[in-house]
């Protein structure tokens, strides 16, 4: 079936922020390194972009104790959903295992990166 595209342009800063940190985080873990709030802040001003100060905090303590593999693996659906602070943290594994649930049937976006990382996507 068709994909859906969203064009980074025009998510709000929020999303927007979000997507960058979670690129950065999956970018640290696939290159098995720490996962810290230096560590996002660097990647992220690395790729030249910039996020409120909070969201590379909120991110680390989010992903705390978490399988990163399985919460990255729903970027798709994730990036779509309204910003709902650390609420995930508190909530646990318990709402990643009934999001994971619930967004089977649906179909998966893909994202228009917009040359949000430089590079354009020609290599995917």
């Amino acid at each position: 079936g068709k994909m859906a595209s969203v064009a980074v342009d025009s998510l709000s800063k929020d999303a927007k922020d979000q997507l960058v940190c979670t690129y950065a985080a999956l970018l640290l873990h696939d290159g098995e390194l720490e996962i810290t709030e230096d560590k996002l802040s660097k990647v992220i001003k690395a790729s030249g972009n910039a996020v409120e100060g909070y969201w590379p905090g909120l991110f680390v303590r989010a992903l705390k104790g978490a399988n990163i593999g399985d919460i990255l693996s729903n970027v798709g659906s994730a990036a779509a959903a309204p910003a709902g602070g650390d609420a995930g943290a508190a909530a646990g594994g318990e709402a990643a295992a009934e999001k994971k649930e619930e967004k089977k049937d649906e179909p998966e976006e893909d994202v228009d990166m917009g040359d949000l990382f430089g590079g354009g996507d020609d290599d995917y």
